[in-house]
């Protein structure tokens, strides 16, 4: 796909990856991004930015758990701008502390709202907006967290796990609607996301031993990987591992999960 002057969808706009990635389509020439996130202050710095850079921004806040909201958010962008041909479903959310099997109910209910509930909202709200303009390309951010066992958080890393599955269950759309389902599964980023693990200002405890031992990704590095694949016509129901680097002089080790259902 080329990139120049299309519309664009991205929820968890307002920092970290969504950010980023709003920066690197703007970069890229894009004509419009919808942004939406919860934090409208921090959704305004980000369409800023994209306006300084030449796109065209339109921002919502909104709670993606709701198909209300997105609908309405949906529908607000293809109005302003005509046809979405990119939608990023990225917004989503961490139990933090305290951790598993203390976690409370409402930070798990919470969890699997936003991170499960909210995107698959999102993507079936993509599919048919997407449809309108004969097609086009979704990509989902799920984590490296969906690949195993995370005892201090597995709900986060159960959401993350179903993203996977929903990503290469949709394969066959790129055949039957001309629409392309991918997903990133990023390693640690160096955002403020990391500390929701913990009371917001600082990483949990138990990430410590870990963070000790791991170059942290950049949101930039992440953003650049979703490029890649909406610019790539091949790739479809592709989950797309970027893992921390092994060194402060390397980059990300990159590697594509084999789909079953391909």
């Amino acid at each position: 796909m080329d990139i120049k002057g299309k519309v664009a969808i991205i929820t968890g706009a307002a920092s970290g990856i969504g950010q980023a990635t709003a920066y690197a389509l703007a970069d890229a020439g894009v004509k419009a991004i919808g942004m939406a996130d919860i934090d409208g202050d921090g959704l305004l710095v980000t369409a800023t930015s994209v306006q300084q850079r030449g796109a065209e921004s339109f921002t919502d806040i909104i709670d993606v758990s709701s198909s209300k909201q997105q609908s309405n958010f949906f529908e607000a962008v293809e109005t302003r701008f005509g046809s979405i041909s990119i939608v990023h479903n990225n917004a989503g959310t961490i139990c933090g502390e305290p951790i598993w099997p203390e976690t409370p109910l409402d930070r798990i209910e919470a969890v699997i709202k936003v991170n499960l509930l909210g995107l698959t909202i999102g993507n079936r709200l993509a599919i048919d907006a997407l449809n309108r303009n004969a097609g086009g390309v979704i990509i989902n951010t799920a984590s490296t967290a969906a690949l195993g066992p995370m005892p201090a958080d597995p709900i986060y890393s159960s959401t993350k796990s179903a993203v996977v599955n929903l990503t290469q269950a949709s394969a066959q759309l790129a055949a039957s609607h001309n629409i392309r389902v991918n997903a990133i599964l990023p390693g640690m980023v160096d955002t403020a996301f990391i500390n929701r693990t913990g009371d917001g200002s600082a990483p949990a405890a138990w990430l410590d031993p870990v963070l000790a031992n791991t170059v942290l990704l950049t949101a930039e590095q992440i953003a650049d990987a979703v490029l890649t694949i909406i610019a790539d016509d091949q790739r479809s129901g592709e989950c797309l591992v970027i893992n921390n680097p092994e060194s402060r002089r390397g980059g990300p080790l990159v590697h594509r999960l084999r789909n079953p259902a391909a």
